[in-house]
């Protein structure tokens, strides 16, 4: 095919060419030629990942409740609809620790296989206070552990979940989690990059700049794929397990958009600028050159070792740029997601458009994530005061 069709075909001629550019048209767009995406298509492989990812976590959930209660099994089997797998798994976690806490503070010399629901019936919502205290410093196995306030709340939140199904379904007669309060959560200040600081963490993933020796001898293999991910990060505010679960066949150059499995299963379409199209196809065409890449291997970002990377990889990765570029921020993907967030909203003044992008189910979660800049308003006072007179005497 001749490349200048191409051309006018697929890509209109721009001026100021990103440095993801420098890949050669004809390969970039040979991918969205040979590989259409098909969004039926592409939503049935995209699932695979997350049907298997659900199957581990239901493995897991079962090889836990053995060692919980047995009426557990009552409990998971009752809230299965209306939760999901990552949710219960969650719930596993957290119920070993209340009832190892059970079995060595209230009920000594118990084994957690031998408690009962008239076990249960005993707790006091003093019992419940007491094991809030506990989780500030707390031994479980062969570690010591201690959970902040977020911690504390979602671990009552789990308890009062349990107790609540066995009282509703008349097995228990008091629920007493319901008198305890849940522990006050002090705001989080918003951890974000700056304009400068984002320019800054693109130009070191592709240049490698203030990496250290042993991960300077990785960069050339990974610094397309790097650019791509945080690229992406940070033009569209995708989620970390929505990334990672990203195939091929995700991605429609022919519109900018891709499709994303959202917290719970659904599906939706995001769009992209492109800016990050180009980094994206850069990176495909780097994976079509390479002969080293599994036919059967249709995971969009894949790991040194040619499957689907990971989700800690890509945190290491994430911290491993971040870190050159600002220190002493503590920066994560989901940081990257919030950086996306605050420029959305300061664009737009659209707080449900920002919501529906990041796909938040209530808007008021992304309210008070987004529409209180309050560093931007620091920033503009810091000059306000002024310690010494001028010369006209202010």
């Amino acid at each position: 095919m001749d490349i200048c069709f191409i051309k006018n075909r697929f890509s209109p001629v721009r001026k100021n060419l990103s440095p993801f550019e420098k890949i050669p048209l004809l390969t970039i767009r040979k991918i969205d030629i040979c590989r259409p995406s098909c969004y039926n298509g592409s939503m049935k492989s995209t699932s695979n990942y997350y049907q298997e990812r659900n199957l581990r976590n239901l493995d897991r959930i079962d090889e836990l409740l053995q060692e919980l209660p047995y009426f557990c099994e009552d409990f998971f089997r009752g809230v299965e609809q209306r939760t999901s797998t990552l949710t219960r798994l969650n719930y596993v976690y957290d119920l070993r620790i209340f009832f190892d806490f059970l079995c060595k503070k209230k009920y000594r010399g118990k084994e957690i296989r031998d408690l009962t629901l008239e076990d249960l019936e005993q707790i006091t919502d003093t019992d419940i206070e007491i094991y809030l205290s506990y989780l500030s410093n707390y031994r479980f196995g062969d570690k010591r552990l201690s959970c902040d306030e977020r911690a504390k709340a979602r671990k009552l939140s789990t308890v009062r979940s349990l107790f609540k199904y066995f009282f509703n379904k008349g097995l228990i007669e008091v629920n007493n989690t319901a008198k305890v309060p849940t522990p006050k959560l002090h705001e989080k200040e918003i951890v974000r990059l700056e304009s400068d600081e984002v320019s800054s963490l693109l130009d070191t993933a592709e240049y490698g700049s203030g990496l250290s020796e042993h991960a300077s001898g990785y960069h050339d293999k990974t610094k397309v794929r790097d650019s791509a991910i945080l690229t992406l990060f940070l033009g569209t505010g995708i989620r970390i397990s929505e990334l990672v679960g990203l195939n091929d066949e995700s991605i429609d150059f022919s519109n900018n958009s891709f499709v994303v499995t959202r917290k719970g299963g659904n599906q939706a379409i995001l769009y992209f600028s492109e800016e990050v199209g180009d980094a994206i196809a850069a990176y495909l065409a780097q994976k079509e050159a390479d002969p080293r890449v599994p036919p059967e291997e249709h995971a969009l970002f894949l790991s040194l070792q040619y499957r689907r990377i990971t989700v800690r990889a890509v945190e290491n990765l994430v911290k491993k740029y971040a870190k050159i570029v600002t220190p002493l921020k503590k920066i994560t993907p989901h940081k990257l997601r919030s950086t996306y967030g605050t420029s959305l909203y300061r664009e737009t003044g659209d707080i449900y458009i920002v919501a529906d992008v990041l796909g938040h189910k209530d808007v008021n979660t992304t309210r008070k994530h987004y529409a209180a800049i309050t560093e931007d308003h620091r920033r503009s006072v810091a000059d306000k005061v002024k310690l010494h007179r001028t010369d006209d005497g202010n």
